[in-house]
């Protein structure tokens, strides 16, 4: 499964087909408007704030627009036509040294996926190469832009590859850039944060995905994954279905552990700051899930926390307009040792028996009511 495909499919995120158009290269009239948190706000042709538009299709959720025809030696044909289409460079990696002065430095470390849609397609329907953008020069670019600009957050920065191909080649259509962030924590000495030394600490994996049309705004969509997490109590399951086919009893009490996956769509990126946001969402997550660190947070359901979350990060966080969460169950099962009475008299609490496969899925999506694809938050 491609790393462009989204939450709720499998499919492709990758460039929906396009018409014909202009081959010739060339420089665009790209504006490009320096906000705040030196966010870039670019526009082909214009600038604005990153509203939502009711033309906007996040990956996996594209439209396929009509285009040329296969078949003829010139490509046309009356039988078939090219559906989805694309290239580009896959796990291009990068570690960006920020160095604040002769002490202190920052590092970023990403995995990044560069992929074009051009305006013409002959060099699919008649092999004429000319137009291609090579994948190597894609991936000589992410270097380049980063010396040049240097590298911020993952958002930030697959902005502006998408703002460069657009800029720099006027037969680029589409452009998606996905960052995966590898996560890195300043190490600490007894309280204090170390200069330029740095501890891998994977409790989540952060990534992004930004889509930029020519004409139109980025869309941006942040997101976290492989963030596990586990309670041992205040967690319970019952009163489901009961009918011939049930055969799982009532759990009043039981182990809680998830795999959490969750994605966001911004509606902006005006006053934006993407590392704040991150760390919000991941925190209204634990929050939801954990709760007070004495008494914790009752759970009648996996379906339940997950809107809970969902719903607390609509309401923190005013830039983003859609979320989408998934939840797979962790089985960790009570092991029956009544046979062994004789060695363990008392009832087991303490000895499970991890499980994994076959296990529940709980995803939702949850968006603003009222959202207008027309305003700006």
């Amino acid at each position: 499964m491609s790393k462009f495909g989204s939450l709720s499919n499998g499919s492709m995120s990758m460039m929906s087909s396009r018409g014909g158009g202009s081959s010739s290269r060339g420089k665009s009239n790209l504006a490009v408007n320096i906000g705040q948190n030196n966010e870039m706000c670019l526009m082909a042709g214009r600038k604005e704030t990153f509203a939502n538009d009711p033309q906007m299709t996040f990956p996996g959720q594209g439209v396929v627009r009509p285009n040329l025809i296969a078949g003829r030696e010139d490509g046309s044909s009356d039988q078939f036509e090219l559906g989805a289409y694309g290239y580009g460079k896959n796990n291009v990696k990068l570690l960006y040294v920020r160095r604040e002065n002769a002490l202190r430095h920052e590092i970023r470390e990403y995995e990044i996926d560069v992929h074009l849609r051009l305006s013409t397609q002959k060099d699919y329907l008649v092999g004429d190469n000319r137009d291609i953008i090579a994948t190597d020069s894609q991936k000589n670019t992410v270097y380049l832009m980063a010396k040049k600009h240097g590298v911020k957050s993952p958002e930030e920065f697959a902005i502006i590859l998408c703002s460069h191909f657009l800029y720099q080649y006027r037969h680029v259509e589409e452009v998606n850039v996905r960052v995966e962030e590898y996560p890195w924590s300043r190490h600490e000495v007894n309280g204090v944060s170390h200069n330029h030394a740095f501890v891998f600490t994977p409790t989540a994996t952060r990534y992004c995905q930004v889509t930029q049309l020519r004409n139109e705004s980025p869309r941006i969509r942040g997101g976290l994954k492989n963030l596990r997490v586990l309670k041992t109590t205040q967690s319970s399951f019952t009163d489901f279905i009961q009918d011939d086919y049930r055969t799982l009893p009532d759990a009043n009490d039981r182990i809680f552990s998830t795999v959490v996956t969750a994605s966001w769509d911004f509606s902006t990126a005006s006053g934006v700051d993407f590392d704040a946001v991150w760390r919000t969402v991941k925190n209204c997550i634990l929050e939801n899930f954990a709760g007070p660190p004495v008494s914790g947070v009752y759970s009648p359901s996996v379906q339940n926390t997950l809107y809970l979350a969902e719903r607390g990060v609509l309401s923190k966080v005013d830039q983003i307009f859609s979320i989408e969460m998934q939840m797979p169950n962790k089985h960790y099962f009570d092991i029956d040792l009544s046979k062994f009475s004789k060695l363990v008299p008392t009832e087991n609490k303490e000895v499970y028996l991890p499980m994994d496969k076959p296990s529940g899925i709980i995803y939702a999506q949850l968006n603003r009511k009222d959202f207008n694809t027309r305003s700006k938050l």
